[in-house]
């Protein structure tokens, strides 16, 4: 039972977040976690303006993901930062080259789910993962969120991302926090909930 995580990060953020799942998924007997991003859009010129490069080669190793792989796996968890409460464009770029899936049902029945991170606490992580969900269903897929049974979206002692929607987390406006413990924890509990369903789903 093989499932993606597919993601795009700029900072790094997201990545580590990508890993937390993937290891999640690691947890659940017979699952096996393979880890792509999408392909960048932006050039080096622009990226270099932005201070991203040197955050990049952190996770240059990862291998890019092409459209025709998406097939292949019971279930993709999708990650990608917030971007005026919407997911970044190179991850839409990623999705709209989705149509021969779409016409030949080839997502269909795939259990699929979302995480994301903002610059702040109330940056849009929400609306982000809701709104990434209309492609989940117009691809007929089977929603698969963050349930309550992980606690720790529910405590208040921390300032912390997480909703019953997915894991997330919260970068600062400066890329300078980075994943906590707890926000990590949910990304794991996300990862190992999506492989339960979806073995149970494949039977």
């Amino acid at each position: 039972m093989k499932v993606l995580v597919l993601y795009y990060s700029m900072y790094g953020h997201i990545h580590r977040m990508a890993e937390a799942i993937a290891e999640g998924v690691r947890e659940v007997a017979g699952a096996e976690a393979v880890v792509r991003r999408v392909p960048e859009t932006l050039s080096d010129e622009v990226l270099g303006m932005m201070g991203a490069i040197e955050a990049q080669k952190g996770f240059a190793h990862v291998p890019v993901c092409t459209v025709d792989e998406l097939a292949g796996y019971d279930a993709i968890i999708f990650g990608t930062p917030t971007r005026f409460g919407n997911m970044c464009g190179q991850m839409r770029q990623f999705l709209d080259a989705t149509g021969q899936l779409w016409s030949t049902g080839a997502l269909i029945g795939k259990v699929g789910s979302v995480f994301t991170s903002s610059a702040t606490q109330h940056g849009g992580q929400e609306s982000t993962i809701l709104t990434f969900h209309t492609f989940l269903l117009h691809q007929g897929m089977v929603i698969v969120g963050l349930p309550y049974s992980f606690a720790g979206q529910m405590g208040i002692n921390e300032i912390t991302g997480g909703s019953p929607y997915g894991a997330s987390t919260i970068t600062g406006g400066k890329g300078e926090r980075l994943p906590s413990e707890n926000e990590l924890a949910g990304a794991r509990y996300q990862g190992a909930h999506v492989a339960g369903i979806a073995a149970k789903l494949k039977g």
